[in-house]
């Protein structure tokens, strides 16, 4: 049985937010990755548009969530449901730290505006 302890979860940080990668290839998954995502108070990070669907739970805080141009306000128990194709925004306005926690299938990938695309290693 695969058992993945937190001891053992790989940490990653990118435009100023920490993701903890718990189910990834590299610790047996085969068709699902998750991880948390710690978003520091008056991160914002780049919007960029998703290859697969992710489903983004948030676990503790308040964030600003812009799903193809439209914000909405989430909070603590809200899930985020982001379809392959959307382009998504994270920000967290408050003093708080938020905590996420995000499912996707292996093989994300991420485009940003500029056009460069971002292979999350905790997606892959």
């Amino acid at each position: 049985m695969p058992v993945v302890r937190s001891s053992e979860a790989v940490t990653h940080e990118i435009h100023g937010a920490r993701f903890i990668s718990y189910a990834a290839p590299l610790t047996g998954s085969e068709e699902l990755c998750a991880w948390r995502g710690e978003i520091p108070a008056g991160t914002r990070a780049p919007a960029h548009t998703v290859s697969r669907e992710e489903i983004f739970h948030l676990l503790v805080g308040e964030l600003l969530i812009t799903l193809d141009g439209r914000t909405e306000r989430v909070g603590a128990g809200d899930t985020v449901i982001v379809n392959a194709g959307s382009t998504l925004g994270v920000e967290n306005p408050t003093g708080h730290t938020a905590i996420s926690w995000v499912t996707t299938s292996v093989g994300l990938t991420a485009k940003l505006a500029d056009g460069s695309l971002l292979t999350p290693p905790w997606a892959n």
